[in-house]
């Protein structure tokens, strides 16, 4: 891996892919005597939940759930 001019790295597909590291995770660097290690944000949740709570109260108008469903349904 090189780091870019903004100290930017890329992870590795593979690297990913076993650690289940996904677009929008977050994660922290820990440096332990001398040596610089990624781990996830403890905290953050899901990526459902983490979705989940940036669509909290996004409905326009503040319509219950029954009204948006009656929308989806054309009741």
């Amino acid at each position: 891996m090189r780091l870019n001019s903004k100290g930017q790295v890329t992870i590795p597909a593979e690297l990913r892919q076993k650690c289940g590291l996904h677009p929008g995770d977050e994660v922290d660097v820990i440096e332990e005597d001398g040596i610089l290690r990624i781990v996830r944000r403890i905290g953050t949740g899901t990526r459902g939940q983490r979705l989940a709570r940036r669509m909290r109260g996004t409905a326009a108008g503040g319509m219950s759930t029954d009204e948006i469903m009656e929308l989806l349904r054309g009741e």
